[in-house]
């Protein structure tokens, strides 16, 4: 009996037929791996988006407020100066100096 040498093409036992040997239970099973892979890449993607644009959102509305923050804060700290001198002023029983 002559041995046959198979067509160059045909795959072997040792070979993994993908597509053709896929069962129909499998096809579910793929379709939710894809879903899961896809949803994990968005998930990241938004999610370094998000931080960036979140970021450049309170960078804006820092710098706008600055100004106005600076400002408040040079009054409340001229105002509490301005108290605890009078309070040490009237402790040691002098009148305080008027303000211009």
């Amino acid at each position: 009996m002559a041995t046959r040498t198979p067509p160059r093409f045909v795959p072997t036992l040792t070979e993994v037929v993908q597509g053709a040997a896929a069962t129909p239970a499998s096809a579910p099973v793929a379709e939710e791996q894809l879903v899961h892979r896809i949803m994990q890449r968005v998930d990241l993607t938004l999610d370094r988006r998000l931080r960036e644009a979140i970021a450049a959102v309170v960078v804006e509305h820092s710098r706008a407020l600055a100004p106005a923050l600076r400002q408040e804060i040079e009054a409340v700290v001229a105002a509490a100066v301005s108290e605890a001198l009078a309070e040490e002023l009237g402790a040691q029983g002098k009148p305080p100096p008027s303000q211009r």
